[in-house]
């Protein structure tokens, strides 16, 4: 009986043990993670702003499945003996291995991050404070929005090098910049941050721009573990993986999500639950197939959309091309509202569901464009 152990028990993670398990009833299948709680990293923003969210528990998602748990840090990858030493000196073997560990938005002295369990805290008790988000992407659009909604007395400032919503269309554009304009949210553009300084943020230059609270949301960082294991990777850390999404200096470890360099006709895949639940799919039927004697097949992957809410009320949805350019097509409004639900919504139900979930789950894994989408 062979032995799959995954790393990591986020969105790709759970996709990919679940994907694995359910094609593969007599291989073992554990899954590896520091905490029992599934945490649902889209909605950030939202526990960011006060909000309760459900209580998953991932021994519950898992059991279903036959999936063994095992709540625990990875602390070293030993591949020639093919195990995995947890932090308590624990020792987890493997057949094959699921590098799913994710990134985390990279650390600033002075500043929160969207992550931090402490954030909401601060905000409560600060309501008539001034909150200072650097980098306006997806994750600091989502969380002004959020928070200016939250707390209408707060006072919300977005700081950015470039324009909120630039990798939109102009209609799409538009309408995020009307809702940040509606909350009440300043955006400055231009605006490089050197440093966080106490109550201040500073910018290159030398400006002080006073805030009681800041929230860093740009920049990645990944884990060393693959790269102190000598695992080829790049210069962010990510592992260096082939057209199956196995690593090219270690074969029966495959990376997928945030953790993996993957690299399509357009470029390397920026991480996004949009494209790491896809990857971890791949992933689980290219170990199937090996398993079964068959030669995996290469992941080729397009993007749908770019989904961001604006606060409870709002969202705007922006229809893209296979390489993330916009194409003419977004929602805005209710409509918007009802498919960022049913997006950030649909892991938990393929999670809970008995049925084995399909590698081409997305319709794009293979190459072919999402008719749903289209």
């Amino acid at each position: 009986m062979n032995d799959i152990l995954v790393i990591g028990a986020g969105y790709t993670g759970m996709m990919a043990a679940h994907g694995i398990a359910h094609r593969n009833r007599d291989a073992r299948v554990t899954l590896l993670n520091p905490t029992d709680r599934f945490d649902e990293r889209l909605r950030q923003h939202q526990v960011a702003a006060g909000q309760e969210l459900g209580d998953h528990r991932i021994p519950d998602l898992v059991a279903p499945a036959g999936i063994r748990f095992v709540e625990g840090r990875a602390a070293a990858i030993d591949p020639a003996a093919r195990r995995v030493v947890l932090t308590d000196e624990r020792e987890l073997r493997y057949d094959f291995l699921v590098y799913a560990i994710g990134s985390a938005t990279r650390k600033v002295k002075g500043a929160f991050t969207i992550d931090d369990p402490l954030l909401a805290g601060r905000l409560r008790e600060r309501p008539d404070g001034t909150l200072t988000v650097c980098g306006a992407g997806l994750t600091g659009i989502e969380a002004a929005t959020e928070i200016a909604e939250a707390y209408p007395r707060m006072r919300v400032r977005l700081l950015s090098r470039g324009e909120p919503g630039s990798m939109m269309g102009p209609k799409a554009k538009a309408h995020l910049m009307r809702a940040l304009d509606r909350l009440g949210v300043e955006v400055r553009t231009g605006a490089t941050v050197a440093e966080v300084a106490p109550e201040a943020v500073v910018l290159e230059g030398g400006e002080r721009i006073p805030t009681d609270t800041a929230l860093w949301t740009t920049g990645v960082r990944v884990a060393p573990l693959a790269a102190e294991a000598g695992i080829a990777t790049d210069d962010t850390g990510r592992v260096l993986v082939d057209a199956a999404l196995r690593s090219v200096s270690h074969p029966e470890i495959y990376a997928i999500g945030d953790a993996a360099a993957i690299r399509q006709a357009y470029g390397v895949i920026h991480g996004t639950c949009q494209s790491g639940i896809p990857s971890a799919a791949h992933a689980a039927e290219s170990i199937t197939r090996r398993l079964r004697g068959k030669e995996p097949k290469p992941f080729r992957f397009g993007y749908i959309h770019q989904p961001v809410s604006l606060g409870r009320k709002d969202a705007v949805i922006q229809f893209t091309n296979a390489d993330d350019t916009p194409s003419r097509w977004y929602l805005k409004g209710k409509a918007a509202i009802a498919y960022k639900e049913a997006v950030s919504g649909s892991p938990l139900k393929f999670y809970r569901s008995r049925r084995a979930i399909p590698a081409r789950m997305t319709g794009r894994t293979g190459g072919r464009r999402n008719r749903l989408a289209a």
